[in-house]
Order: C-alpha cells, then sequence, then structure tokens
C-alpha cells in the first residue's frame, strides 16, 4: 500500500518525534511505501529514516525549488515544477493520507485532499496523527462546520483522528 504522508520540515521537540518514529516503524514493517516530499530535513527525514530502516520502500516527490533538500537514498524521487505539481503527484501515488504535525504547507495539503475528498473526486482515507492535541483546533473547527452544515458528508467520512501511530496506520489500512 503507498501510503502519503505529509509534514514538517522542521527539527521538532522529541514530544512530536517520537510518535512520527513509532508510526514510520510500523509503516515499514507492514510492508508499505512512504510517499512522502522527498526531502531530508527535519520529520521529512525522520520519518524516511524510520521506514527505510523497518524496510519500508521510499518514494519522494520534491519540488525544484527544494531540491537542495533532496532525501539522498529513495527507492524513486520524483521531481515537480511546483508545490501545485507536488500535491497533486502526492494524492495520485496514494493509496492513503496520513497527516502528521506540520505547519503552513502541511496545513495547506490536508485542506486540499480534504476538500477533493469532500467532492468526490478521490475517496482515500485521510488520518490526522493528533500528536499531543496537535490538530484539536482543526477538529473543533471541522466540527462546527459538519454541525452548521457547511459539509455535504459527514466529517467521520472525510477524515479519521488518531493520538498515536498504531491508531493512524490502523485507519489508513482499513
Amino acid at each position: 500500500m503507498n501510503i502519503t504522508v505529509f509534514c514538517s520540515a522542521f527539527a521538532l521537540d522529541e514530544r512530536y518525534t517520537k510518535p512520527v518514529r513509532e508510526f514510520a516503524r510500523l509503516l515499514g514493517e507492514h510492508g508499505h511505501t512512504l510517499v512522502w516530499g522527498g526531502s531530508n530535513a527535519g520529520l521529512m527525514g525522520v520519518v524516511a529514516d524510520e521506514v527505510k530502516a523497518a524496510g519500508g520502500r521510499l518514494v519522494g516527490v520534491n519540488v525544484g525549488l527544494l531540491s537542495h533538500k533532496t532525501y539522498q537514498g529513495a527507492d524513486e524521487m520524483v521531481m515537480t515544477a511546483d508545490l501545485a505539481e507536488r500535491k497533486a503527484v502526492l494524492l495520485a501515488r496514494a493509496d492513503a493520507i496520513v497527516v502528521l504535525v506540520g505547519g503552513l504547507g502541511t496545513l495547506d495539503e490536508v485542506t486540499e485532499v480534504v476538500e477533493l475528498k469532500k467532492h468526490g473526486l478521490h475517496d482515500k482515507p485521510v488520518v490526522l496523527l493528533d500528536t499531543e492535541g496537535f490538530y484539536e483546533g482543526l477538529r473543533i473547527q471541522l466540527a462546527r462546520m459538519e454541525a452548521e452544515g457547511f459539509l455535504p458528508r459527514p466529517l467521520n467520512e472525510l477524515v479519521g483522528f488518531a493520538s498515536d501511530g498504531a491508531g493512524a496506520l490502523a485507519l489508513a489500512e482499513a
């Protein structure tokens, strides 16, 4: 199974990296392929290193402006012209999407894949690993959107939330 992961390219505290390592180890041990932003920086590098160490396959999808941070040792590396093409390739290569902690780029990626799913343009599982309650604010906002009629489908059909790596992988595999 190809599991696309969106996450931060920044080095983060152990309270964020530990659950990422757990998730990535399980992804590799279950024989899945990591499809990710192709970077060696921050959590992107952590998740790739852990998946590789656990025997998983790595497919990076990088973009020219970030080519200086390309992960060395991926099984396959796709270079895209811009961030929009990168997101499209990451989604196209995915059987499931798991969102780890991240910044504005990660938020952009998750909102786009959920919006596309809302419109029926894909039906792939989208899972947020809610480390340390990182996505609690987003969960509250999405629940409000659902309650007030802004979502045409139930929220739990659009996105799942997991509190740990094992839960995130289980939702992605379901």
